[in-house]
């Protein structure tokens, strides 16, 4: 047994690390856009103002997707390209943009799958407070209902925040990231409230415009224990350990997940908050726990913990171990427990929404690009997944990040995590080895992986 007929292979994307364009046709800055032109914030005081130039290149890209062979593609809207100062004002030549890649995609025959929210909040917004602001999860309604008016009619899979846990915890806890903050943990128990809410209007907004036809989920990662051994008390072990709250509640699973898919706070919320814990009413609880129809999830390693300003993984970390780039281990069994884990958990088809490795890869002087530790990588990873689902998890799809080297956020363009290579001096693009070797394992329908 292996993979289902109808597996969903794809790549994934974000708009601020690939469209450029960042003031063009009527776009607002969002906090990205803002505040990463402040002396120190991305690595040699690289932007995001022109990055892969997709805004203007969306068809040359589409048409190495189907090179490729991708059977769908995740990417995210820009909130202030949609809506310049975040509500009121459309900008229609934004929501073009977005429907011509969609129609292009489709053409293609590529399943486009939209995200809402990666982390750009329009800036705007951010100056009446952003996720601190009652008010927000409203503004996310309403942006939310513009883009579904437009555009789903065409969109099956939905997306509504790309992982809260990085959002607040490098964001707003220790500022690597957009808006470079350092907030209480009151202040982050209403931001974690009025992103809950966000996520259930939002789902009430699409759920009422599209009905069944719509895929609906949201992409979180967090924290996920490998067990020391295969044992049935070392599985149960990490198990719960990857349900605990953690080295800061924000970055857990259950924190975002249990309200979400069960309707109640995480085990242990209330003892550790008391009566700091925010409360919802019973139908707000019921906007919140609205049923999904997927369990999406961010995964590249096992469980870190953020020690003297680095990450650190406390499992597999030792002198001299495998890792990426950027640092990251490399840990190959965490796709096939966090897959099985989520699976029982929460009882909805898995979808891996993003997964991929860093290298420092470059064209070669034969004119291609050379990466079989990519290669191997993804095969390692792949291999994990087909297992959890010959154990029995339901896995929909796995998606690759990412489809191009683009700005990997504070660490600017020296991270390479693409199919495709990217010279930022020309946009010139080059499918790696490893997209070629991507496109025969979805060919194979992952039958090819020894």
């Amino acid at each position: 047994m292996g993979f289902r007929k109808d597996f969903l292979w794809g790549a994934s994307t974000a708009d601020f690390q690939i469209e450029g364009a960042w003031n063009a046709d009527g776009k607002g800055p969002g906090i990205w856009d803002a505040l990463s032109h402040e002396p120190g914030r991305i690595a040699r005081g690289e932007t995001g103002d022109t990055a892969c130039d997709h805004y203007r290149r969306y068809k040359e890209d589409v048409a190495l997707m189907k090179e490729i062979g991708l059977k769908t593609y995740r990417f995210s809207i820009s909130w202030p390209r949609v809506m310049p100062a975040g509500s009121g004002r459309v900008n229609n030549k934004g929501l073009e943009f977005y429907s011509n890649l969609i129609d292009e995609l489709l053409a293609a025959g590529i399943e486009p799958m939209m995200t809402l929210y990666h982390w750009n909040l329009p800036y705007e917004l951010f100056k009446q407070g952003g996720w601190l602001n009652d008010k927000s999860s409203d503004w996310f309604a309403d942006y939310t209902k513009v883009v579904v008016d437009a555009l789903g009619d065409r969109v099956k899979y939905w997306l509504t925040f790309n992982e809260p846990q990085i959002h607040l915890f490098l964001g707003y806890i220790i500022g690597m990231h957009a808006p470079f903050e350092h907030y209480s943990e009151d202040q982050l128990l209403q931001m974690s409230r009025n992103i809950l809410l966000a996520h259930g209007k939002a789902v009430q907004v699409i759920r009422e415009a599209l009905g069944d036809k719509a895929m609906i989920s949201i992409a979180p990662t967090g924290d996920c224990f490998v067990p020391e051994d295969d044992s049935r008390q070392a599985i149960e072990t990490a198990f719960q350990k990857s349900l605990e709250l953690g080295h800061h509640f924000v970055f857990s699973n259950s924190w975002w997940a249990d309200p979400i898919y069960f309707g109640r706070f995480a085990d242990g919320a209330a003892e550790r908050f008391g009566d700091r814990l925010f409360e919802f009413s019973d139908e707000e609880w019921a906007l919140v726990s609205q049923p999904l129809d997927y369990f999406a999830y961010n995964v590249y390693q096992s469980t870190t913990v953020f020690r003297e300003g680095r990450e650190v993984n406390e499992q597999f970390e030792y002198p001299g171990c495998p890792k990426t780039a950027a640092g990251w281990c490399v840990t190959p069994e965490v796709l096939y427990w966090s897959s099985r884990f989520w699976s029982e958990r929460y009882q909805k088809p898995v979808m891996i929404t993003e997964n991929g490795i860093s290298l420092n890869d470059w064209v070669c002087e034969d004119g291609n690009v050379h990466d079989p530790q990519r290669i191997d990588f993804i095969s390692r990873y792949l291999k994990m997944l087909r297992k959890s689902v010959e154990d029995g998890s339901d896995i929909l799809g796995y998606s690759y990040w990412s489809l191009m080297d683009n700005l990997e956020w504070a660490s600017g363009y020296d991270v390479r995590m693409g199919l495709i290579h990217v010279d930022y001096r020309d946009q010139k693009r080059t499918i790696k080895d490893s997209g070629y070797w991507y496109r025969d394992v979805i060919l194979s329908n992952g039958e090819n992986l020894t």
